[in-house]
């Protein structure tokens, strides 16, 4: 028999990028939502409860419902997640920083409820890898993001070739990130594998007060001293 269940609908949250005033970067409409929701699926209960509250300072700890949703979940378990939703409560997905479902695990919640017939609103917020682009100079109108590159040496070095060559032939920027405590030593491998005549743009602490953005070519930045080390950053490359 077919049910005729009201399901609840999936608000895709976006959050801060770090330390900051959540109004310099959040739009009302996050707040809205967050006061209307009481079940969540997040990656870190701390963060997330830490960010509601920064967000909306009223809302009662003790009724929120957070779901854990990290490297370590198993895929049984992302059905009990949205077990809210299939009975008609409305459900908040948040990252860590940003936008989730971008480059987060959050995907694959995003995915089941699509599979579900769940109703899925994005909600407007901070994504680096989009306000990076932005600020890059680099082209907009075509443009790949990666992810994270090999960690071995060897692999890592010819991935940057690949995505130069890539870059050359497509006019496409290439986008990637690195584990923050890694930034310096890509960076490092960046300037003595790449052509000097390759453009490149370091993006960190995007919105930040510390925030850190500038585009220059290889060349130029084997003359600059950075210090990227824990520091969340977008890497950008184009070879004109």
């Amino acid at each position: 028999m077919k049910s005729n269940a009201v399901l609840g609908k999936l608000y895709l949250i976006p959050t801060t990028m770090g330390d900051c005033d959540p109004t310099d970067v959040l739009p009302q409409t996050i707040k809205r939502s967050i006061d209307l929701i009481d079940y969540y699926i997040v990656e870190n209960d701390k963060t997330a409860r830490k960010s509601i509250k920064e967000v909306s300072p009223e809302k009662k700890q003790a009724e929120l419902k957070l779901f854990v949703l990290n490297k370590h979940t198993e895929i049984k378990e992302h059905l009990d997640f949205i077990k809210p939703l299939l009975e008609g409560q409305n459900m908040g997905l948040m990252s860590e920083a940003g936008c989730p479902g971008v480059a987060d695990p959050g995907a694959v919640i995003v995915k089941l409820a699509h599979e579900k017939g769940i109703q899925v609103i994005p909600l407007v917020g901070p994504s680096s890898i989009l306000l990076a682009m932005m600020a890059s100079g680099m082209n907009g109108q075509s443009f790949t993001f990666h992810g994270y590159l090999p960690i071995e040496k060897d692999e890592k070095k010819a991935s940057f070739k690949t995505l130069e060559r890539v870059s050359f032939e497509k006019n496409q920027s290439q986008i990637f990130i690195e584990t923050p405590y890694r930034n310096n030593k890509l960076l490092e491998d960046l300037i003595q594998t790449l052509h000097p005549e390759t453009h490149l743009c370091i993006a960190t602490d995007i919105t930040l007060p510390t925030e850190y953005i500038k585009t220059k070519k290889i060349a130029a930045w084997k003359k600059e001293t950075i210090d990227l080390h824990k520091r969340p950053t977008i890497f950008i490359i184009h070879k004109m």
